[in-house]
């Protein structure tokens, strides 16, 4: 155990946002009051390096001031108490208490402090059991989930289920002559993985490219109302792992189908687009990445290329061996543009946050130690990951790194780096590199 434990621990390579920031981040445009149980202080550590919002747009993040004293004696009164004088006086749309490593020592009982809470302000109220030890996937993922459970009525489910499945009696097989646009929640938007550079602008306006409409974005640039309406949704958008319990969650209340993927790339998008259409039609779940590995290659003499936001990527990767490293969903989208139109015939994604079994393919590592990162980053030629595995990336190796921030992984340090890769309606440019 011991050994394992050691193998776990990073020596060089950082740690991703924790559970706790992907709450606050998931939450922060919703209107609510978020507060993080742990000592003064830590607040600056989400602020400082994981909310790139935190000076533009207001919201209410809090943290409960834990000291030695009331963890020692478990006050869980005084928590209650200050979190009822702070609602009474702002108001908040909700409330949602977070834990952390000290809490969870406590053994914290966080559905039960958010009754008393609920029953003191009547303000919908809940508790989520985050004790740093994972990701922000896995705190963000929940936020999402609960906001499905509180805000979204179990009442229309009936309805929405006839109403679906009189849609799919009515869309013609190729989609072309049904009644109306197919309405698209988009699950799973966060700046911990688009950051603020145009991708989630782009997110909304990526149904609307393709005829569809946009119901919510969850959850940037969309407020709790219109998160409210994900009922009203045909189809599910999952463009993150962050989406995944929201979109399971919204499929066991109507019934609707979720679909995997983020619009990277031109051909990607397009696929992407007829996989939610066949999503409505069959009322079944689909995944980007299911046919990924049947898709034809790129005409290596076609001289456009996508706008992927990645400087420094070779123009044809044909015969490179390349590794992706990044959250699941958007590292595996990003695998289907390079496959489809850079010839990339060897890429593998390396997740370093929670992954999924079933969204990977042969040979992908998710469950991995330091070691292991080092190894594979090795016997790549070519890396895609962000700057911070420079560091690891051997000298004597002929190694194109390609930098891809992720706010999640390196915060604000290379926010000017940064660029949109989620695909314009146009979806191609020329600044593409070759390599030398």
């Amino acid at each position: 155990m011991g050994v394992l434990l050691l193998k776990r621990t990073n020596r060089i390579l950082p740690v991703y946002a924790a559970d706790i920031s992907g709450i606050c981040s998931a939450l922060y445009e919703l209107g609510g009051m978020t507060v993080m149980h742990d000592a003064s202080g830590c607040n600056s550590t989400y602020t400082t390096h994981d909310e790139p919002r935190w000076y533009s747009m207001d919201s209410m993040v809090y943290i409960s001031a834990l000291s030695e004293l009331e963890a020692v004696m478990g006050d869980d009164e005084k928590l209650v108490r200050d979190i009822v004088d702070a609602a009474v006086n702002l108001r908040p749309a909700f409330i949602c208490m977070g834990g952390t490593p000290i809490p969870m020592m406590m053994g914290t009982d966080f559905k039960g402090i958010a009754r008393m809470i609920e029953n003191k302000t009547g303000i919908p109220t809940f508790g989520i059991a985050t004790n740093g030890m994972h990701s922000y996937v896995r705190g963000a993922g929940e936020a999402l989930r609960w906001i499905v459970k509180r805000f979204c009525p179990p009442q229309a489910r009936q309805e929405k289920l006839v109403e679906m499945e009189a849609r799919c009696d009515k869309i013609h097989l190729q989609g072309a002559e049904q009644e109306g646009a197919l309405k698209v929640n988009i699950l799973g938007v966060t700046p911990l993985d688009f950051s603020l550079t145009g991708n989630a602008a782009r997110l909304r306006d990526f149904p609307g490219s393709h005829g569809m409409e946009t119901v919510g974005c969850w959850a940037m640039e969309s407020g709790l109302d219109e998160l409210r309406l994900a009922g009203l949704a045909h189809v599910n958008l999952v463009v993150s792992a962050v989406g995944l319990p929201a979109a399971i969650e919204l499929k066991e209340m109507y019934g609707t189908p979720y679909v995997v993927g983020t619009p990277v790339g031109g051909s990607t998008s397009r696929r992407l687009a007829d996989c939610i259409r066949q999503a409505a039609r069959t009322g079944e779940n689909q995944s980007l990445f299911d046919c990924a590995g049947e898709a034809l290659r790129r005409d290596a003499s076609v001289s456009l290329r996508p706008d992927l936001g990645l400087s420094g990527l070779p123009e044809d990767l044909s015969g490179e061996k390349v590794l992706i490293i990044g959250e699941q969903v958007i590292a595996g989208s990003l695998r289907c543009s390079l496959r489809e139109e850079f010839g990339a015939d060897q890429v593998t994604v390396l997740c370093p946050t929670e992954g999924d079994e079933a969204l990977a393919m042969e040979g992908d590592i998710i469950d991995w130690d330091e070691d292991e990162v080092i190894r594979a980053i090795g016997e790549s030629t070519v890396v895609v990951a962000d700057p911070l595995y420079r560091q690891v990336c051997p000298a004597n190796r002929n190694i194109v790194f390609v930098d891809f921030p992720h706010e999640a992984c390196s915060g604000r340090m290379y926010h000017s780096m940064m660029r949109p890769f989620v695909g314009a309606p146009d979806g191609f440019c020329s600044g593409v590199n070759k390599r030398q």
